[in-house]
């Protein structure tokens, strides 16, 4: 439905390079990325608001690329809210279909319908500048919405949300979402708000789009360093292949042998293990997991909800570990711990 191809522009010191997507309909796609990424100047490349240097941008087969914002048939929600102030709730929403000049009824009938949808029928009559954030955010979509656009993009949405309304909105974008009809393009930095919302996601760095997959792919097989850095990836780990057969790969970090699923990889290739900390298992007995090493807690960190447990192994492992876990099993710095992993939990690239 949405197609960019080899789209590149420069702002000063800053490019964006030769990016390429498809994002299908109906899809709720996600450009996720760190700041100055670039991921909002390639959202308004998308939009109209800037003309790329190189590329184009196709959206339903139709080339878009040198045409106004107006005559792409897009909806926009803002990080900002971006509503009119001296007009009430009722009124932005209405705006597009007056300019659309859309007659009164079926101005009235789209305005029911998204207020029913929206759950928003309490604020039509409010001022915008006495609306919480949530609730401006909410009025922001249904205008965006008003139009029948078959694409919303949004432009870091949640961001300036407290957490409970942030996930109460999640929450309704999921179900706006499956009803269908919409493709979503939703620009954010929050892996949280990828994980829940994402059919796919495409990782920004740098000005390009560096890996496009679904969040397990994402964010348990990243296909470089940076980005297994950036999905908060600590176990990143150095070898060379030191055997290999039908069923399992043996990698060689420090002296010691780590079993993977057999991959295109040589004897000798140097390569990198990756692995969610998620995925270790602290423990004292034995388990089904072909990896067993034993070590010493070097810390141990509350984060939240869990503990970041880091241990020693001749290697240096990162473990996220529930509270009961580190009662249970008296973990402290420098208890001897034993760690397990499954095979299947590694994701193995090149060096």
């Amino acid at each position: 439905m949405i197609r960019v191809e080899n789209v590149s522009n420069n702002w000063g010191d800053f490019s964006l390079r030769d990016i390429s997507l498809n994002i299908e309909e109906n899809e709720y796609f996600i450009i996720l990325g760190p700041t100055g990424a670039g991921k909002t100047l390639l959202l308004e490349i998308i939009a109209g608001l800037y003309f790329p240097k190189k590329g184009k941008v196709v959206i339903n087969g139709n080339d878009v690329t040198f045409l106004n914002p107006e005559d792409r048939g897009l909806g926009f929600v803002y990080q900002d809210f971006a509503l009119f102030p001296h007009l009430n709730v009722k009124k932005n929403i209405e705006y597009g279909l007056k300019l659309r000049k859309v007659p009164e009824e079926d101005r009235e009938k789209k305005i029911s319908e998204l207020i029913k949808l929206l759950k928003i029928k309490h604020l039509l009559l409010r001022d915008t500048t006495t609306l919480s954030g949530g609730e401006k955010q909410k009025v922001s979509l249904a205008r965006a919405l008003a139009i029948s656009p078959k694409i919303i993009l949004m432009d870091e949405p949640f961001s300036a949300l407290d957490e409970n309304t942030k996930s109460k909105l999640i929450s309704d974008m999921k179900e706006l979402h499956n009803k269908g009809g919409i493709t979503f393009i939703h620009v954010t930095h929050s892996q949280e708000e990828a994980m829940l919302l994402a059919d796919r996601i495409g990782i920004m760095m740098n000005g390009t789009i560096v890996q496009v997959g679904n969040p397990d792919d994402i964010f348990y097989k990243p296909i470089t360093k940076e980005i297994a850095q950036f999905v908060k990836i600590e176990n990143i780990w150095e070898g060379k292949v030191a055997s290999r057969k039908a069923d399992e790969m043996i990698i060689s970090i420090n002296d010691n042998n780590i079993v993977a699923l057999p991959d295109h990889f040589k004897v000798g290739d140097g390569v990198r293990i990756i692995i969610r900390p998620e995925d270790i298992i602290l423990g004292k007995g034995n388990t089904s997991a072909r990896n067993e090493f034993k070590g010493k807690v070097v810390s141990v960190v509350k984060h939240g909800f869990y503990h970041i447990v880091r241990i020693d192994c001749g290697f240096q492992v990162e473990a996220a570990v529930t509270k009961q876990s580190i009662e249970n099993l008296n973990i402290k710095e420098g208890t001897d711990i034993n760690i397990f992993f499954k095979a299947t939990a590694l994701q193995v690239i090149k060096l």
